[in-house]
């Protein structure tokens, strides 16, 4: 394995330089008891961003690692959900919007299981914690197994894959569901303008946006767009945050949400035999996962998979970033892996100023390269495709991808995001899993990974 110490000194002084600086971020954004995504912008708990910083933090302390997942899912609900956000009692209630005192959930969503001592949001995020888990366990098993810690977590993540593969089924094609454009992490996509349509927006001047006091307007999803995240959150809060009762105007079923579960589901199942339990179950879950996946968004004319409508059940006809995240999947198909490798040298898809994936095609109608998910490039993405690349032994692209990861978080201080035409670091800075998975890809090897893979 290449260490440190293997390399010529320019390039072992410049990854440890690197490797403190991110180091800091996450000390500087740790609460106490789990990591902020960022100081200003995003001061509680986020679900997905915490599965990434654990599987960076492992590479610095295991313990701690653990310590990020397990606070996140003692705030569970009780039909299994993990809530998108915990809130931190501590910060002031209009640091945020929606605060706590929008989404009620230890009242609204008491029917549902809600904490009654914590207050989360109601809607999720994509289900990367397995994966996190069992890497987490897999830095330091001796730790991990003393700790108890896979024993602890097991059950919460069987309720939180159940959860998904059973109320979220709401196509009934065994795809899940996302209900709201945050739950697939990529908010203001242009995949979900045209299920978004539907929703009769909440008027601006009857809610306060606490976004706009730490971000830049022309970054952020616009007040049209914000007015359909409230109309929806608050329909789903007023049905009790109950999947068969509330109308869902907007459902979609997403590539990547569905691809990240896939991983999950086999996370699990190592999880599930380092306890000493059949892990079987879980593989088969994963392979029927990827069928239906494939059987039902794959694109095989564009060479993408596409978000699904459930309003009308029709493919999305966009190319985003959520397309190309199923190359992480082990079992894909070698004529799909072959056609995602090929989008993504395309020209959809290749930045000129970054060796990070855009969040949406390049050449789109609705391409906008510093809106959020309208075009920026994301690490968290590009850590997604890194990994999927070395899955299916394309090392070559995936080291190219890597090295220009970690320039790109160094040069810009661990940013949100970039825009992709200009390589200008864009929304937060000292960004929590920015930070985290430059120390994931500081310790990766192709030729000897840093873990067991799934």
């Amino acid at each position: 394995m290449n260490t440190l110490l293997d390399r010529p000194a320019p390039a072992a002084a410049a990854a440890l330089t690197l490797r403190r600086g991110a180091a800091r971020v996450l000390l500087d954004n740790w609460t106490g008891t789990s990591t902020v995504p960022s100081r200003t912008l995003y001061p509680h708990q986020w679900s997905w961003d915490s599965a990434f910083i654990a599987i960076g933090l492992r590479h610095l302390s295991a313990r701690r690692a653990q310590q990020e997942l397990e606070s996140l899912l003692a705030a569970q609900w009780a039909d299994g959900r993990v809530p998108h956000i915990v809130f931190n009692d501590a910060v002031p209630a209009d640091a945020y919007f929606p605060s706590p005192d929008f989404w009620r959930s230890s009242r609204s969503g008491a029917t549902a299981g809600a904490p009654a001592n914590r207050e989360t949001s109601g809607i999720v995020q994509p289900p990367v914690h397995a994966l996190a888990a069992w890497l987490v366990h897999s830095a330091d098993p001796a730790e991990s197994r003393r700790r108890g810690f896979l024993s602890r977590v097991h059950p919460r993540l069987v309720g939180w894959h159940d959860y998904l593969l059973t109320r979220r089924d709401l196509g009934g094609d065994g795809l899940v569901s996302v209900v709201h454009p945050w739950e697939p992490g990529m908010d203001n996509s242009p995949t979900w303008d045209r299920a978004l349509a539907r929703v009769e927006p909440t008027p601006p001047d009857t809610f306060r946006r606490a976004d706009l006091d730490h971000g830049q307007p022309a970054d952020r999803p616009t007040d049209l767009d914000y007015g359909r995240y409230v109309r929806l959150a608050t329909d789903y809060r007023d049905a009790g945050y109950d999947d068969r009762a509330a109308e869902h105007r907007f459902a979609v079923e997403d590539p990547a949400f569905n691809a990240l579960l896939v991983v999950s589901e086999l996370a699990l199942a190592e999880i599930t035999r380092e306890l000493g339990l059949p892990g079987e179950p879980h593989r088969e879950r994963a392979d029927r996962l990827t069928r239906h996946l494939v059987d039902t968004l794959w694109d095989a004319g564009a060479g993408i998979f596409r978000v699904r409508d459930l309003g009308d059940r029709s493919l999305v006809d966009e190319r985003s970033i959520t397309g190309l995240v199923p190359l992480i999947i082990p079992g894909l198909p070698p004529e799909i892996v072959r056609r995602l490798s090929r989008a993504l040298h395309g020209p959809h898809f290749t930045s000129p100023a970054t060796r990070l994936v855009p969040s949406y095609d390049l050449t789109g109608h609705a391409f906008a390269p510093h809106r959020y998910w309208r075009g920026p490039a994301w690490f968290n993405t590009a850590w997604l495709i890194e990994r999927g690349l070395r899955t299916h032994g394309l090392h070559g692209d995936a080291a190219r991808l890597r090295q220009g990861f970690l320039a790109d978080a160094g040069r810009t201080g661990f940013a949100e995001y970039l825009d992709p035409l200009s390589g200008e670091a864009r929304g937060a800075r000292h960004f929590s899993w920015t930070a985290a998975l430059t120390l994931d890809l500081l310790c990766a090897d192709d030729a000897d990974p840093k873990e067991p893979r799934p």
